[in-house]
């Protein structure tokens, strides 16, 4: 090939990738449901990892009582030379509650707060070390004990959803 016709350029995407693969990546997954469900058992099986080691599992009565918190592992996962930054958010309290009225805003709140931040700091002059806290995926475990699922999807539905099509309940609650 002439010297006169290369530019380099068709050498960028490995010259990304071998960038993306040596700085690792980032990945939220986000667990939602009631207590009980599985979630820890498939996110310690997905990843081959303990994140939930310390945990202090909640009597009945202290399960009624408990709100939703959010709660965030991390672990650093390292397979075949590419580094992954894992963090798990869990919800404990979602939909454990008698009255789970308003159990999906904390969610719905800390998913936004994640976003907004991520935006103010690309946004930002200094956007080398961006730590990416953004929730990649959630899980959300529906009980096969329930009362059912349409209740249970009710925050899931847009906002306006038309009567009768069985979103009509939207934000109205988890159960």
């Amino acid at each position: 090939m002439d010297d006169k016709e290369y530019v380099g350029f068709a050498t960028l995407p490995n010259q990304v990738h071998r960038k993306s693969v040596k700085k690792g990546f980032d990945f939220t997954l986000m667990v939602a449901g009631e207590s009980g469900l599985g979630k820890s058992t498939l996110v310690n099986s997905l990843f081959l990892t303990d994140l939930y080691r310390d945990r202090k599992l909640l009597s009945a009565e202290e399960r009624i009582m408990q709100t939703v918190e959010i709660t965030k592992h991390a672990v650093d996962i390292e397979e075949k030379g590419v580094r992954l930054r894992l963090t798990i958010v869990d919800t404990p309290g979602f939909g454990d509650a008698v009255n789970n009225t308003d159990c999906w805003k904390p969610v719905a709140e800390y998913i936004d707060q994640q976003f907004e931040q991520y935006f103010r700091d690309e946004s930002g002059l200094n956007r080398k070390n961006i730590q990416d806290n953004r929730v990649h995926c959630c899980l959300y475990f529906i009980s096969p004990f329930g009362h059912g699922y349409g209740p249970s999807l009710r925050p899931l539905a847009p906002p306006g959803a038309a009567k009768g099509t069985g979103q009509e309940h939207q934000g109205q609650g988890c159960h």
